[in-house]
């Protein structure tokens, strides 16, 4: 097994663009943490044909990543003992990746200086932006002079630090966008992830979207500010190995390298997802049905077991957004000739477009059609 999510579900106020699944009442905030104890311990089994498992029957685990939600609302206290779970019910590589999600409000030199005595290796910081009048348009809980403290103390602490950007926010210049990554790289930050801003359906941009309030984002701009930043973070020495990240040699993600990768993890909290390999679960995106579920020693999830096409349709879209691409020979030996008659059909407008290539029989998006991969791979997809 690959690695162990854990979904904290818990902020102190929603971002107006987030449509993950949290709660900003901390009430049932320490009956969380031992509910997901409790689950971690319970699904120590699941994985029990692995082969990745040690001699003793534990399985091996490769990374921990805490995710949410906001992570960094939970005590040091509180990481630790959900971590010494993992620990007393899996059987854990040396120095593995454990990642923190963390918002600037939380870290500050105290709290950092904690965190650093931990078995938290990897900070994963919630920047977004570094302009005051950016944060706000998100609702954010930080603000700009937090978010550089604590990238000043935080670099003194922590080796392996990542850092969230957002681009394509309405009324962000390409000079102000520019201005963003410099910033960051300032700081001597060896892994960026940046998102362009997604307007989601039930959010709170949404509605303001509608009424008027914010102007809608522009895809055009969005997709400068993407060319700026590729061009900008490549200049630097740093790796464009997935659609979405950027890291130094030697600093890439372990743990979402492994989702795009096809490899097994298991999710933990409210609404987390796991993957086996043949199938895909997901547990119940509610707290309180959660913590019934927990309490009365039932596991809230579903599953779906994956059909040929399902796995196909992963394996293109991920594929696609890394460097690593997809694989020709794998389509033919893990999918049949069906589908890779089908994948060599739909593709050829790409190659003809100069949006994507092969070589050394592997497919990879172009630099010209880098920011288009989520549209071309979802052509690429065949139908169940």
């Amino acid at each position: 097994m690959s690695g162990i999510y854990i979904h904290i579900p818990f902020c102190k106020q929603a971002c107006h663009y987030c449509d993950f699944h949290f709660s900003t009442s901390m009430k049932k905030k320490e009956e969380m943490v031992l509910a997901i104890a409790k689950e971690i311990k319970v699904r120590k089994s699941e994985f029990k044909n692995d082969p990745s498992k040690s001699e003793q029957g534990k399985q091996m685990v490769e990374t921990i990543y805490f995710g949410g939600g906001t992570p960094s609302v939970l005590t040091s206290e509180e990481i630790n003992f959900l971590i010494a779970a993992v620990y007393s019910n899996y059987s854990v590589i040396d120095n593995p990746e454990i990642t923190l999600e963390a918002n600037p409000d939380d870290l500050s030199e105290e709290r950092i200086i904690e965190l650093s005595k931990s078995k938290i290796n990897r900070l994963s910081i919630g920047i977004q932006s570094f302009f005051e009048d950016d944060l706000q348009l998100m609702n954010r809980a930080h603000n700009s002079a937090e978010a550089q403290k604590c990238l000043e103390v935080a670099t003194q602490y922590f080796d392996n630090i990542s850092l969230d950007l957002i681009y394509g926010i309405p009324g962000m210049s390409n000079e102000k966008w520019k201005q963003n990554i410099e910033t960051a790289l300032s700081f001597g930050i060896p892994h960026i992830s940046s998102y362009a801003l997604t307007v989601e359906p039930k959010t709170a941009l949404n509605k303001l979207i509608q009424t008027g309030k914010i102007a809608a984002p522009k895809d055009e701009v969005a997709q400068e500010h993407f060319a700026i930043l590729v061009e900008t973070l490549e200049a630097n020495d740093f790796i464009h190995y997935e659609l979405s990240n950027f890291g130094k040699e030697n600093y890439f993600s372990k743990n979402n390298s492994a989702y795009w990768l096809g490899k097994k993890y298991m999710g933990i909290g409210p609404s987390a997802h796991s993957y086996d390999g043949v199938s895909r679960s997901w547990n119940i995106s509610n707290n309180s049905l959660y913590l019934k579920s927990i309490q009365e020693d039932k596991l809230p999830n579903e599953t779906e077991i994956l059909s040929t096409a399902d796995r196909y349709n992963e394996y293109i879209m991920t594929g696609l957004r890394t460097i690593w691409g997809v694989s020709l020979d794998r389509v033919k030996t893990e999918f049949g000739f069906v589908y890779l008659d089908y994948l060599n059909k739909q593709v050829q407008k790409f190659l003809n477009d100069e949006l994507v290539l092969v070589k050394d029989n592997v497919l990879k998006t172009t630099k010209k059609g880098k920011f288009l991969t989520d549209g071309i791979a979802s052509d690429l997809f065949i139908l169940n």
